[in-house]
């Protein structure tokens, strides 16, 4: 028999997934996280849910091991993966306040604090070299020849000149409208924001639509050898098709679609953007998420250093 707090929780799940527009995924990582903490403090009401429940599961998730890696131990859970648990729950605690449910404040929640965030980025170089790769260091080999070049020439220019998602790009259909400078994308939680177009990125995408000879709807298509059917190229396949280029590029670090959006965005915050204009360009709910790149992109500091720092 269902309790009164596992109604609730499917009633929170709803709200989640149909009036904040969040993802399934989302809500199935809600349902598992608040569920965990169901499971281990054997509750039924809201009001049971206390301080001390909370101080205990937090000793408990703090001591459970981490994720395998080839059958060895990665070490306890990492503190990040605790905060999804406790913001899945602080967010559930939100709701009941909202109903006027009593139950446990959520500001009774705090975070753990984690070391901040570290960025993997590639040189200006390396990008260079990257986006020029399909046209040039590639150019010996059969398998990506003609339409492919073109196409993986699109994609690169693409993720670079507005910053998109690896899912999102992969969304985008063929009639793109190249007369504008912008469009518009859904992204995460269904939100809609304006993306914006380089020159060398409409370029680009015409040079690959030019040589197109299917009426597929998808912009980005498979090419299958086998059957001669094409379709919308997977996230999966866009992310080799990357780490191919870079590979030819020389580049030894990894690098994949996301490492290119940490390339747009810092680009833009090295070269005097506000950090505002940048996170609705990245799609961001939150500025926090954001500001992991100005404490490498602060060229007003970089260059009092160079002005006014000893040289002995």
């Amino acid at each position: 028999m269902i309790t009164y707090l596992e109604q609730l929780k499917r009633e929170f799940l709803e709200h989640v997934e149909i009036e904040k527009g969040n993802s399934l995924k989302t809500v199935n990582n809600y349902d598992y996280y608040i569920g965990r903490f169901f499971d281990f403090a054997k509750i039924s009401e809201p009001k049971e849910i206390s301080d001390e429940k909370i101080r205990e599961y937090r000793l408990y998730l703090n001591r459970q091991p981490g994720v395998k890696i080839r059958g060895q131990e990665s070490g306890n859970l990492k503190k990040n993966t605790q905060n999804y648990h406790l913001i899945a729950l602080r967010s559930f605690l939100k709701y009941l306040m909202k109903r006027g449910i009593t139950s446990l404040s959520p500001e009774r929640i705090d975070l753990a604090k984690i070391k901040e965030r570290s960025l993997d980025l590639i040189s200006s170089a390396e990008l260079n070299r990257l986006l020029s790769a399909p046209l040039t260091l590639a150019s010996t080999d059969n398998k990506f020849d003609g339409p492919k070049k073109l196409r993986d020439k699109a994609i690169l220019e693409l993720f670079f000149s507005t910053g998109l998602r690896l899912s999102e790009l992969c969304s985008i259909n063929r009639d793109l409208d190249l007369s504008k400078d912008e469009f518009s994308i859904r992204g995460k939680g269904e939100k809609v924001r304006v993306v914006f177009l380089s020159d060398s990125a409409k370029d680009a995408i015409r040079e690959y639509l030019k040589i197109r000879k299917d009426m597929d709807e998808p912009l980005f298509i498979q090419y299958s050898q086998n059957s001669g059917k094409s379709n919308r190229l997977t996230p999966r396949s866009v992310e080799r098709i990357v780490k191919y280029y870079a590979i030819v590029a020389g580049i030894s670090k990894k690098v994949t679609p996301h490492i290119i959006r940490h390339s747009f965005a810092t680009d833009l915050l090295s070269n005097g953007a506000d950090i505002r204009s940048v996170q609705m360009m990245l799609g961001h709910a939150n500025i926090a998420t954001t500001q992991i790149y100005t404490h490498i992109t602060d060229k007003q500091l970089r260059d009092v250093h160079k002005k006014f720092h000893s040289k002995k």
